[in-house]
């Protein structure tokens, strides 16, 4: 909505739908990006370094369920920034089985880093998805989702003609 203009122009677009189960080349390309060492290191920096990609996934100024626990949201961000949980190795397939147990206080913060890559690279895989299917010029104001997106780009061969806005005073 900061863009009122890009919107009445048509050249913003809001409002496809994109939930329920996951296609299957969606999915595909989801593990393609769990599965990638760059596209995994330039995330964890991002979840380092980028506030807004952190309060984005976790909203850090609240308590977070881990597992069977309530974490400060600092201690959980602190804890999921731990460079092993990069080294780890993710699946979508893992990430729905976590989904489906009980878990110790370990085990959710596993889930959870699973779950913010999941989310992550699905929007990035539904931006690419919805710019081919309806002619769009992928943007973004996220510097951390355009690095996340452009190395998608390469190691997928899609035309890469993602924009950057840079935002002041954000």
């Amino acid at each position: 909505m900061s863009f009122p203009e890009l919107i009445e122009s048509q050249r913003l677009a809001q409002g496809y739908d994109v939930s329920g189960p996951l296609p299957l080349p969606v999915a595909a390309a989801i593990d393609r990006d769990l599965q990638d060492p760059l596209w995994r290191a330039r995330f964890h920096t991002a979840l380092c370094h980028d506030r807004r990609l952190q309060r984005g996934l976790f909203e850090p100024s609240h308590s977070l369920r881990i597992g069977n626990s309530l974490v400060p949201g600092p201690a959980a961000l602190l804890r999921l920034m731990d460079d092993s949980f990069r080294q780890r190795t993710y699946t979508l397939d893992q990430v729905s089985a976590l989904s489906m147990t009980r878990l110790n206080l370990e085990e959710g913060y596993h889930y959870e880093y699973g779950v913010a890559l999941v989310k992550t690279s699905a929007a990035l895989v539904y931006t690419q998805t919805l710019s081919q299917t309806y002619q769009l010029q992928p943007v973004t104001d996220s510097p951390a989702h355009f690095s996340l997106y452009m190395q998608s780009c390469i190691r997928e061969n899609w035309q890469r003609t993602n924009l950057l806005l840079i935002r002041i005073g954000y």
